[in-house]
């Protein structure tokens, strides 16, 4: 005689309902039935997990150890049995997103408002990394998308421009040159300059459009990311260019935004990998990242109108 999931059922159920009769209710089967599963489980297993006390089953403490494991058991099988019911309209589909990290903190958290609020039931997971490994992943298929700032799709994936925009002045409360409204690379001579990595692709276009007008900066303190730039600038250390969707996220009292005369572009792609089966919830996300996208350029123009 071999253990079936029958006689692990009517245990379980009798173990919760602690009551034969209860059980049989439960299981839509009878008395009589219920007591000659547990007893053939009892035989199968060569334990004693119930006393007969007057008519009634009094669970041992091998049948409390014994339900401990089958309770771990059903655990697994719940979680399936859910996951399958929100399968059969993918309304409790899962989206696995990669970005940037500055990416994760400005414009994707509206996005995901955005979605969320049409799918509420949807699961919504997102991966900051660095570029290149980001790239990598994409092309690797292990994302159902990904937000980059590359102009050039990775291999196996295709691109499609979702944002463009200037990168802009960040300034600490009370500067000097709060004053203008619009500034230009000269304005920034002699003065602390809080940079970006040596490495990074957005400081070398910093760095050679003050070099073509001549303008030294003081270049005392620098940064790996620019959230960690613009919290430095917060504290007086210094002025900073940086992309506008970190500064606008962390503008406020003590951070200040204005444009820069000349343009150095700012660009964000959202990228799908061809190779990996499309979720049915893509295209709904791919709306909510275009319309967070344009909210963002809504608020960047107003920002350029008031100051």
């Amino acid at each position: 005689m071999q253990l079936t999931h029958r006689q692990i059922e009517v245990f379980r159920t009798v173990m919760a309902s602690g009551h034969v009769t209860r059980a049989a209710e439960r299981l839509g089967s009878s008395q009589p039935t219920v007591s000659r599963e547990i007893a053939r489980l009892e035989r199968v297993l060569g334990l004693v997990l119930f006393d007969r006390v007057r008519g009634r089953l009094q669970p041992t403490v091998r049948a409390q150890a014994l339900l401990e494991e089958v309770q771990r058991s059903y655990i697994g099988l719940d979680r399936i049995a859910a996951a399958a019911l929100g399968l059969r309209d993918f309304a409790d589909g899962r989206l696995a997103v990669a970005c940037l990290p500055a990416l994760a903190h400005a414009l994707l958290p509206d996005a995901a408002r955005r979605f969320m609020a049409g799918h509420p039931r949807a699961g919504l997971a997102v991966t900051p990394q660095e570029s290149p490994l980001l790239e990598q992943w994409l092309t690797e298929q292990r994302f159902d998308l990904g937000l980059v700032e590359a102009r050039q799709a990775p291999p196996a994936t295709r691109l499609e421009p979702l944002l463009q925009a200037d990168e802009v002045v960040v300034l600490p409360a009370g500067h000097a040159l709060l004053t203008r409204r619009v500034l230009t690379p000269r304005q920034f001579e002699g003065e602390a300059f809080v940079s970006l990595a040596p490495a990074d692709p957005y400081r070398q276009a910093v760095d050679a459009l003050f070099a073509e007008h001549g303008v030294a900066r003081r270049l005392s303190v620098e940064a790996a990311s620019a959230v960690s730039v613009c919290a430095l600038v917060r504290q007086g250390l210094g002025v900073a260019i940086v992309n506008p969707l970190t500064a606008l996220e962390l503008a406020g009292p003590g951070l200040h935004i204005r444009p820069l005369s000349v343009g150095i572009a700012f660009h964000v792609g959202l990228v799908v990998p061809e190779l990996r089966a499309p979720s049915p919830l893509l295209d709904a996300f791919r709306q909510s990242l275009f319309s967070a996208a344009s909210a963002l350029q809504t608020r960047l123009k107003a920002v350029a109108r008031v100051r």
